[in-house]
């Protein structure tokens, strides 16, 4: 016997995700007495303290509690999962799935997939968050997001991965640009340029790597933190922009055209992946999702553009 319940995993890991007993209970419809027991049993079934409780402070997890949270999880998981598809025998797939996305390849990639995906499996209840590349993680992290599409730069080892495709960075210009019509482009041929910086990681990160390892320091006029933006202002002539992402169209929102040019030498791709918790028990729904994106992202001439769009 294993000496504790799915329901005092439940109550543990709801106490961990909204951080207080009262909060937990009140999500659970229990009472908060029923809650700090189901605890305090799983806490004398491991033999082990998950919890520090204080007063005015809420709930903070011991080592111990942040290990049996991730094992937690994965079996509050694997148990819904069983609930769900148990009465047709996993014929069709069911339940929530929640898929996360940073923010500038979200345009291009989630909709895609949410499209092929809620055709194939239309019982399954998805959602969907586009963000910032750390606030994807927080919320993997969290539990509160099940899979996510992200750049496979600076990610910890606790997240597991599929490789979707490789992204290519390119130089971006208003059309009327001097440069525009090259066929190609150093960093140095731009360096002195007025640069519009997606300052977001990890694109900041690899745009600034790019020129530190040429020994250039770009002109940064403007920072955005959103990818149309800084189009926008690259279309008006305000600046160059170097992007990995590139729609298929070459208007800015305003309709002013934009030219992609490649950089010269050819730059380090970006790998695009589909992450989640090494810890976790991928569902059914969210294995699928990732399965998908393998498959309507799998290309064996990598591209910067997955619908094989060609940017102009």
């Amino acid at each position: 016997m294993s000496g504790y319940t799915l329901r005092q995993l439940e109550c543990f890991a709801a106490v961990a995700e909204h951080g207080s007993i009262a909060s937990a209970a009140q999500r659970l419809l229990l009472s908060q007495s029923a809650v700090s027991g189901a605890v305090d049993a799983l806490e004398k079934a491991f033999a082990t303290q998950l919890t520090i409780r204080r007063k005015a402070h809420g709930v903070a997890l011991t080592p111990s509690g942040r290990y049996v949270l991730e094992q937690a999880r994965s079996l509050l998981s694997q148990a819904e999962d069983l609930r769900l598809h148990a009465s047709d025998a996993g014929g069709q797939l069911r339940g929530a799935l929640a898929v996360g996305c940073y923010s500038s390849l979200a345009p291009t990639v989630l909709a895609r997939l949410i499209d092929h995906y809620t055709a194939l499996h239309p019982l399954v209840e998805l959602d969907f968050f586009a963000g910032s590349q750390r606030e994807v993680r927080q919320r993997l992290d969290a539990g509160s997001l099940d899979a996510a599409i992200a750049y496979d730069m600076s990610l910890p080892p606790e997240l597991a991965r599929r490789r979707l495709y490789d992204a290519l960075p390119s130089i971006v210009l208003a059309a009327d640009h001097p440069l525009a019509e090259r066929p190609g482009l150093t960093l140095g041929q731009v360096a002195d340029e007025p640069m519009i910086l997606l300052d977001v990681d990890p694109s900041r990160e690899n745009t600034m790597m790019m020129f530190a390892a040429e020994g250039l320091q770009p002109r940064i006029r403007f920072r955005t933190t959103d990818f149309e933006v800084t189009r926008s202002l690259v279309a008006r002539g305000m600046g160059y922009s170097i992007l990995v992402q590139q729609p298929a169209g070459a208007l800015s929102y305003e309709g002013k055209p934009v030219v992609v040019v490649p950089i010269l030498p050819s730059v380090r791709k970006v790998p695009v992946s589909a992450v989640w918790p090494q810890a976790a028990h991928l569902s059914r729904a969210a294995a699928a999702l990732v399965e998908l994106a393998g498959e309507l992202f799998a290309d064996p001439h990598p591209r910067p553009y997955p619908d094989g769009a060609d940017g102009t």
